[in-house]
C-alpha cells in the first residue's frame, strides 16, 4: 500500500488491543478484528494509540503487535502506527523501525507539558528533522488527553517547513472552526493542504465533512457507519450521510462516555465476534450488570432501525 499523504481520505479506523482474562495480549483476537476490520471496508488501520492501550504495552509487546498486524492485512489496506513516546530518541527509533517493517504512516503526538506556541513548534520541528522526508507523519491533535493546545499558526508554519507533515488526526474540541481555518488557508494562501482526519468516536462527523474534513481516524464499534457516511459525503450527497449517521448516534453517543469508553467499544466488539475478551489492561474500568443492560437496550433498538 502506499504510504499515507496530503490526498489521504477515507476510514482509517483505530483498533484496540484485544487482551485476554489474564490481561495478556490475545494474539487469536487480533487477527479476527483485523478481519472483522478488513469485511466492513476500512481503507486502514492505526494501531498502538491511546486506544490500543499502547501506555500499558511493553516494547517487546508492541513490536509484536505491530509485526502480526502488518502481516495479517498482507498490503490489503494502510497501516498507520501510533509512535508517540516521552522521549524523542525513543519515539524516532520505533518510527522507524514501524516504516521498515512496512507501515504507511506515523501517528505522533506531542510531548506532555507543552504550553507556548513557540515549545510546541520547537518540539515538531525537531521530531519532523529527526524523522526526516521519507517518513510521513500524522499529526495527533487531542488536547483533552495530551494537554497540550495547537493553535493554526503553529499548525501553518509546520506545514510551510516540513514536508514529512502530511496529516492532521484532529481531535480538538470543540474544532469546527479550526477545520475551516486550515482549509481557508489552503484555498486563500496557497499554503499545502494537509490531509484531515477526524477522531472523537466519529461524534461530529457529518459536520467536520462539510467543513473540509477527508475522514474519519476514529474507532466507533460500528466502522460500517464511519464507512458509509464518508463515501456517501464524498459522492455528493451529504444529506445520506448524515442519515446514515442518525440511525447509530445513540450508540456512537454512548460509547464516547470520557474514561469509559473504551471499556463500552470492547464489548461491542466482542459482541460483534471481532474479539474474544472485552478486557481492559489494568488499570482500566469494566461494564457491571447495569451497563451490560443499558447496552443491550440501546443495540437492539439499533437493530431495529437497521432492519426498518
Amino acid at each position: 500500500m502506499p504510504p499515507i499523504s496530503e490526498m489521504t481520505r477515507g476510514v482509517i479506523i483505530i483498533a484496540p488491543t484485544p487482551f485476554d482474562e489474564g490481561g495478556a495480549v490475545d494474539h487469536a483476537s487480533i487477527d479476527s478484528l483485523v478481519d472483522f476490520y478488513l469485511e466492513k471496508g476500512v481503507d486502514g488501520i492505526t494501531i498502538l494509540g491511546v486506544l490500543g492501550e499502547a501506555q500499558k504495552l511493553s516494547v517487546t509487546e508492541r513490536t509484536e503487535i505491530m509485526r502480526q498486524v502488518l502481516k495479517r492485512v498482507d498490503g490489503r489496506a494502510q497501516i498507520v502506527v501510533g509512535a508517540s513516546a516521552p522521549g524523542t530518541d525513543t519515539l524516532v527509533s520505533f518510527a522507524r523501525q514501524a516504516m521498515d517493517m512496512g507501515a504507511a504512516g506515523l501517528m505522533i503526538a506531542p510531548a506532555a507539558g507543552l504550553k507556548t506556541d513557540d515549545q510546541v513548534y520547537g518540539y515538531w520541528a525537531h521530531v519532523l528533522e529527526q524523522l526526516g522526508p521519507a517518513i510521513p507523519v500524522c499529526y495527533q491533535d487531542y488536547p483533552q488527553t495530551t494537554g497540550v493546545t495547537t493553535s493554526v499558526s503553529v499548525l501553518d508554519r509546520l506545514t510551510d517547513g516540513f514536508g514529512n507533515l502530511v496529516m492532521l488526526k484532529h481531535e480538538e474540541c470543540p474544532g469546527l472552526p479550526k477545520i475551516t481555518r486550515l482549509r481557508q488557508g489552503s484555498a486563500t494562501e496557497g499554503r499545502r493542504r494537509l490531509s484531515i482526519l477526524v477522531g472523537n468516536g466519529g461524534l461530529y462527523l457529518p459536520q467536520e465533512l462539510r467543513r473540509g474534513a477527508d475522514g474519519a481516524m476514529t474507532g466507533f464499534a460500528f466502522p460500517e457507519m464511519l464507512v458509509q457516511c464518508v463515501s456517501r459525503f464524498h459522492a455528493g450527497d451529504a444529506e445520506g450521510a448524515e442519515d446514515i449517521f442518525d440511525t447509530y448516534l445513540p450508540v456512537l453517543r454512548h460509547e464516547q462516555q470520557p474514561g469509559f469508553g473504551l471499556a463500552i467499544r470492547k464489548e461491542v466488539l466482542r459482541r460483534r465476534g471481532a474479539m474474544r475478551c472485552a478486557r481492559l489492561r489494568h488499570p482500566g474500568p469494566g461494564l457491571t450488570a447495569d451497563d451490560h443492560r443499558e447496552l443491550d437496550g440501546l443495540l437492539a433498538r439499533l437493530q431495529r432501525r437497521l432492519a426498518g
